[in-house]
């Protein structure tokens, strides 16, 4: 940016702040936003923004991250927070947005595409599992970036406890329309990995309970963990394939691509989370668009609504094509 344009720009906000009403100037708080080191933002009496050197220790995970925290906040200025720009909005908006999509996803469900294919009582329970799942994955999302700023530490450490709860029962919601919908010609397998999911979440529901389980000691335990529960999908997929007659087989064909490019999401998603890339190389430029466990949240939605209408595909396959004695 050349010296005359960033002179002009620095004088019209001055000039701006200089006319603002006295009620609303009390109220402004200023930001580095990219190349801007004194942008202003209005935020509610009792709430302010503080830098990564401010905050208390337990929110410190991200250090490329330098500014745009909130802290030391009663639930009430918790709440009101989201309406204020932080470096938080936008992973707390776009699970929000999150639990819309996939609430409409499950009234339309309901109300037109699984009438119009002639689903069974089986498919709407099926559906309304998936779909609760994934909104209570969402929602507890949410709740964690919303109260994470919470005055005091152990409020902030339930949420978090349950944030990770809800990414294990949005697993259990990729997995049960995912497992009943592939081995829907075969109850005894489909039974088998069933509860082998199901005994793996409550696995990992149990290891919430051990008092080290949310410290930096148990960081890379806690991801591998979601790896395997998440990867032994893998298992499952592969029998899947060979009950079917291999590669060759149509259905195998048809679904498992699909399958590949869920799990291909999932890793670019999970990639995002652990290298803090984009903003590890970008420093304070990125505190409040364009960091990484943003991407992470927007590849997890679009991740769950790729599975959706991969098991509506399926579903409807599977109406189509009566079982065989051969078919998986």
């Amino acid at each position: 940016m050349s010296t005359s344009v960033f002179f002009f720009q620095n004088k019209s906000l001055h000039f701006y702040l200089l006319h603002m009403p006295q009620s609303i100037l009390k109220s402004t708080h200023y930001i580095e936003l990219g190349s801007y080191q004194y942008w202003p933002v209005l935020v509610p009496r009792g709430i302010r923004l503080y830098t990564y050197e401010q905050i208390p220790v337990f929110l410190k995970e991200n250090p490329y991250i330098t500014d745009g925290y909130r802290a030391h906040l009663p639930s009430m200025l918790c709440l009101k927070s989201m309406f204020v720009l932080s470096n938080e909005t936008v992973n707390i908006w776009s699970h929000l947005l999150g639990f819309l999509l996939f609430f409409l996803l499950g009234v339309k469900d309901m109300a037109t595409v699984l009438p119009s294919a002639g689903a069974s009582r089986e498919d709407y329970v099926i559906y309304s599992i998936g779909l609760f799942c994934f909104q209570v994955c969402m929602l507890c999302s949410v709740g964690y970036h919303l109260f994470c700023c919470h005055r005091s530490e152990k409020t902030c450490r339930r949420w978090l406890a349950l944030d990770y709860a809800g990414i294990s029962v949005g697993i259990l919601g990729c997995y049960v329309p995912g497992v009943f919908y592939a081995f829907y010609c075969n109850s005894f397998w489909r039974q088998v990995y069933l509860l082998t999911v199901l005994a793996l979440i409550l696995a990992v529901f149990a290891a919430q309970i051990h008092p080290h389980y949310l410290t930096q000691q148990w960081k890379k335990l806690r991801s591998a963990m979601f790896c395997s529960v998440a990867g032994y999908g893998i298992i499952p997929a592969c029998h899947w394939v060979w009950l079917n007659g291999g590669f060759n087989a149509d259905i195998v064909q048809v679904f498992f691509p699909r399958v590949l490019i869920m799990y291909l999401i999932a890793a670019s998603a999970f990639l995002f989370y652990i290298s803090k890339i984009p903003e590890r190389y970008f420093p304070g430029q990125l505190n409040y668009l364009g960091a990484s466990h943003q991407f992470w949240h927007m590849l997890v939605v679009v991740m769950f609504y790729w599975w959706h209408q991969t098991a509506i595909y399926i579903m409807n396959y599977r109406h189509n094509q009566p079982c065989t004695d051969s078919s998986g």
